[in-house]
């Protein structure tokens, strides 16, 4: 017996031709971006010495082009014929084995080229916050309401091998980068100041590691804004979780008179500790991250002065967390009577303690910023060389920072401002447009049939506009 053929989509009959359709034309929101932060000038300024003087291609426009390729869904860089099939969007771009060459150039003084990426990067972060104005991160900055550095770090297992990949802790095989993202908040969501890229059997808890990746965030920081006389300010706060637990690393930051608010590992008499708090009665309900209404079955307290901290910064306070565990999960050894068992040090002189302990937990968004950061090429370490794969790292600074400084300036009170990069390049990104020619100008169409062109338009004229009136 046969059916009858459903045809639920059109067929149309396909073919290939030349029309002046235009892939990826959301993707000017970035261009603008670009041109309205004055990156691809400080850009060019700092890498023109590893530039030859009659190239064809810039290195500027090279690591440009490369971050642009992620940012849009790219991988690696043969993903740049993405932006190469349209030049009157993207400008000529270098063809795979030019950016191979130059990458292997850019690599021979890897010290000297992040040194001097991370000069334009900090001169264009600068710029894009004033351009940002009242949605900057650092409006309204106080010791009461810190901007927040958060470092966290994670693994990247590789599959073939590269130079200094090793084997992780959790039996893989790959590296291990120490990050720090900036947190623009619940209405936000944030930018990398810093990625240290570390083989894969680096320790999780060294000090120095973490000292070092604070220094590179810090230094990302607009110059004069936050510090005087090239000392730290409590307007700034340092958020890690336990692995940054370290006597060295919080007494390194108490002499840098920086905020601090850090995971704590307790002592083994802990259990007895707790008692003496249960006798006390000096649990106090935590609050909710959502709506900072009181979370059920969860309950903090300060130990500050139960524990013997010597050795530790002083003016260090402990604050320790107890929640029921949630249905199905598993007890840890560290957990005391069926209930969670969790800490962290503030040298926060003041404030209530479920609002502390809300601040510190709010650490987890640290995750989903690497999980972005992953989304736009640091999964993937395509390169063979260590010093090649630490200037991939810099090229994924590019790509999240170019997207984290368009939803600031462009999307300041939209949805849009908090999108992920898969959101952004579904709904804005890969809106479809016509690329024409009218009176010696070209004109981009964006199709207005698309969901999200309105919204595109709306973005490009506000990164305009605010350029305009600075």
């Amino acid at each position: 017996m046969s059916h009858p053929t459903l045809f639920y989509y059109p067929r149309p009959r396909v073919d290939i031709a030349e029309v002046p359709a235009v892939s990826h034309a959301g993707a000017v929101l970035l261009t603008e971006t670009i041109h309205a932060t004055g990156l691809a000038a400080s850009l060019r300024e700092a890498l023109t010495p590893w530039t030859k003087p009659l190239a064809e291609h810039h290195a500027s426009k090279v690591l440009l082009d490369l971050a642009m390729t992620l940012a849009v869904g790219g991988e690696v860089a043969r993903d740049t014929d993405l932006l190469r099939c349209e030049p009157g969007l993207f400008g000529d771009v270098a063809s795979t084995p030019t950016i191979s060459r130059m990458l292997t150039t850019l690599a021979e003084d890897t010290p000297a080229v992040i040194e001097a990426i991370s000069t334009a990067r900090r001169t264009a972060r600068e710029r894009a916050w004033a351009l940002a104005g009242n949605a900057s991160p650092a409006e309204g900055v106080s010791a009461k309401d810190p901007l927040v550095i958060d470092l966290d770090a994670t693994l990247i297992n590789v599959h073939s091998e590269k130079e200094q990949a090793a084997p992780t802790f959790k039996r893989g095989f790959g590296y291990h980068p120490l990050c720090a993202f900036l947190d623009h908040g619940q209405t936000g969501t944030g930018e990398p100041l810093a990625i240290h890229l570390r083989p894969g059997n680096a320790g999780s808890n060294t000090a120095a590691d973490h000292i070092s990746v604070t220094r590179e965030a810090l230094a990302q920081l607009p110059p004069g804004l936050l510090f005087s006389g090239g000392r730290g300010s409590k307007k700034i706060l340092i958020r890690t979780d336990g692995a940054g637990g370290t006597k060295d690393f919080i007494q390194w930051l108490n002499t840098r008179r920086l905020a601090y608010s850090v995971g704590f590992s307790l002592p083994a008499n802990t259990p007895d500790l707790l008692k003496r708090i249960d006798e006390a009665k000096a649990w106090t309900p935590a609050y909710d991250g959502d709506d900072d209404g009181l979370r059920d079955g969860a309950f903090v307290a300060e130990l500050t002065g139960l524990l013997d901290l010597s050795g530790w910064p002083e003016g260090m306070r402990v604050i320790v967390r107890k929640e029921r565990p949630h249905p199905g999960a598993q007890l840890r050894i560290t957990d005391h009577e069926g209930m969670r068992i969790t800490a962290f040090a503030t040298n926060a002189p003041r404030g209530q303690l479920p609002v502390l302990e809300l601040r510190h937990r709010r650490r987890a968004r640290c995750e989903d910023r690497i999980r972005n950061a992953k989304d736009m090429g640091l999964l993937k370490f395509p390169l063979q060389s260590f010093a090649q794969n630490q200037l991939w790292c810099q090229v994924v600074h590019l790509a999240s920072e170019l997207v984290a400084w368009m939803q600031t300036i462009a999307f300041t009170s939209d949805d849009a401002r908090k999108w992920e990069p898969k959101r952004l390049r579904a709904r804005l990104f890969e809106v479809p447009a016509t690329l024409v020619r009218r009176c010696r100008h070209k004109v981009l169409h964006l199709a207005q049939h698309a969901p999200e062109a309105v919204r595109v338009l709306s973005g490009v004229n506000r990164l305009r506009t605010a350029v305009a009136q600075t």
